[in-house]
């Protein structure tokens, strides 16, 4: 039976954090909190460990989980290419709740699911998951809930969803509780494809609008790079740049939705309303 341990405690701490190394070492889930809510972990590097990560949620491989890192650093290392309108945001939002779609490194020996050659990360700032990940290296981690309910805010939570199927329960507290002028407990990140920019006039686009309001999104961007950001978002390119950029540039990877990119107040279930992505 899965133990959930309370990292208010040290001794408790060491020991679950110990245990959490090995359970991801030996290819098994953790549930680990967040700063936004609750996450299934896994070895993204893991082929089957991602797989059950799927299966205990009832998830499909359309649905890839996105990747925790430890750092900016790791970011170079996992994409083909980082767009500075991207380096501009994560130097800004990093750590925290802001997940970033862009090209996979096509060198890397993963299989998240039918990712279309994407890959969505986010470094969290939650102090366990980031100790966990700078030991475990990258995670795949989706919220922590079956597929159709909504993500757990506790590990309490977590744990009437996943039972057993999880090794290692880290008890954090209640997740993303940023008090009375925050957001909703259980707000999940806010995603930006940024796959884009890599392609002549094409354009950023906020698949869900998170813990991170769109207009500080576009207000850092109009910062840095006013001639193609304002304060509304994206400048339209010009009529020449428009018709010099592709449909679909040759190699170009279409984005493919992490399997939390749901509305804001995380469930695994689709919106109804298109407009809500």
């Amino acid at each position: 039976m899965a133990t959930i341990f309370d990292c208010s405690d040290d001794s408790s701490l060491l020991t679950g954090m110990r245990l959490a190394r090995a359970a991801i070492g030996r290819g098994d889930l953790v549930v680990i909190p967040t700063d936004t809510v609750y996450g299934l972990a896994a070895n993204a590097f893991d082929v089957a460990a991602v797989q059950k990560l799927l299966d205990a949620k009832g998830r499909s491989r359309q649905a890839p989980p996105p990747v925790l890192i430890p750092g900016i650093p790791t970011l170079d290392a996992l994409t083909e290419q980082v767009p500075p309108e991207v380096r501009t945001l994560v130097a800004k939002f990093w750590p925290g709740g802001l997940t970033v779609i862009l090209p996979a490194r096509s060198s890397l020996h993963w299989d998240l699911g039918e990712t279309g050659g994407t890959v969505a990360l986010r470094m969290p700032s939650n102090r366990i998951a980031l100790e966990l990940l700078s030991e475990t290296g990258p995670l795949a981690v989706s919220s922590a809930n079956l597929s159709g309910e909504t993500a757990a805010t506790t590990a309490v939570e977590a744990e009437r969803m996943l039972g057993d199927s999880v090794s290692v329960y880290l008890d954090g507290g209640t997740a993303g509780d940023t008090g009375p002028d925050g957001p909703p407990t259980g707000t999940g990140s806010t995603i930006v494809d940024a796959t884009g920019l890599l392609v002549p006039g094409g354009q950023l686009r906020i698949v869900r609008e998170g813990v991170i309001p769109a207009g500080e999104i576009f207000a850092e961007l109009a910062q840095h790079h006013p001639e193609t950001f304002n304060l509304f978002g994206q400048i339209a390119p010009t009529a020449a740049a428009a018709e010099v950029a592709p449909t679909v540039a040759p190699g170009q990877r279409h984005a493919v939705l992490p399997s939390d990119a749901t509305p804001e107040t995380v469930t695994d279930v689709p919106p109804t309303n298109p407009a809500a992505q």
